[in-house]
């Protein structure tokens, strides 16, 4: 990269990330989330198109989703978004942390959580309970991805709408982060080795 204004350290980290999306496989194509949004869409519409429900945008990671599903449906509906977190940059979850709670209030309220992936489920089964105590009347979960393992925080915790499983692998893009790059990625990819 000649004349960057990156600093040698911020280069050799782009280099990396370049590289590792180099090497990256690709699980899920950016056609098969289109289906599975078309999918995921229907499905929205044929439970709440009558309902006018709210949908909660899980942030960071569900906003691509979020997006990319809200301009499928046809009906009128709110939107607003939370942000808790438990990777804050990592590859590994650790503790629950709060980072903006919605602004719309869920009381009475038919109410869509909408988030990139569901892992071990530990953040959205703690979202989805803040939304019962908030009052909501009715509260349902939609993932884009459901990452296939016997390791839910929930036993048998599924999402409510879900577009499409993917293996048990550290996976990225179309919303969900390497190391908190890489959300723009088109389409479902996991590292080598990870």
């Amino acid at each position: 990269m000649p004349d960057s204004p990156l600093s040698t350290d911020h280069q050799r980290h782009y280099h990396d990330m370049r590289a590792m999306m180099d090497e990256a496989d690709c699980l899920i194509s950016q056609s098969e989330l289109e289906a599975a949004l078309d999918a995921m869409a229907a499905a929205l519409e044929e439970q709440l198109g009558d309902k006018l429900p709210v949908f909660y945008c899980v942030m960071n990671g569900g906003l691509i989703t979020t997006g990319h599903l809200l301009t499928r449906l046809g009906f009128p509906l709110e939107v607003d978004y939370l942000h808790a977190t438990r990777y804050r940059g990592d590859t590994r979850g650790g503790e629950l942390f709060w980072r903006v709670s919605p602004e719309i209030p869920m009381a009475g309220r038919h109410v869509v959580i909408v988030d990139d992936i569901l892992d071990e489920g530990t953040t959205l089964a703690a979202i989805l309970d803040y939304c019962r105590t908030a009052g909501a009347e009715s509260v349902s979960s939609a993932v884009l991805v459901d990452k296939r393992h016997d390791r839910k925080a929930v036993p048998g915790l599924r999402a409510d709408f879900c577009g499409l499983d993917v293996e048990d692998r550290y996976v990225f893009g179309f919303g969900m982060d390497y190391k908190g790059y890489w959300r723009n990625a088109p389409g479902i990819f996991a590292p080598k080795g990870l």
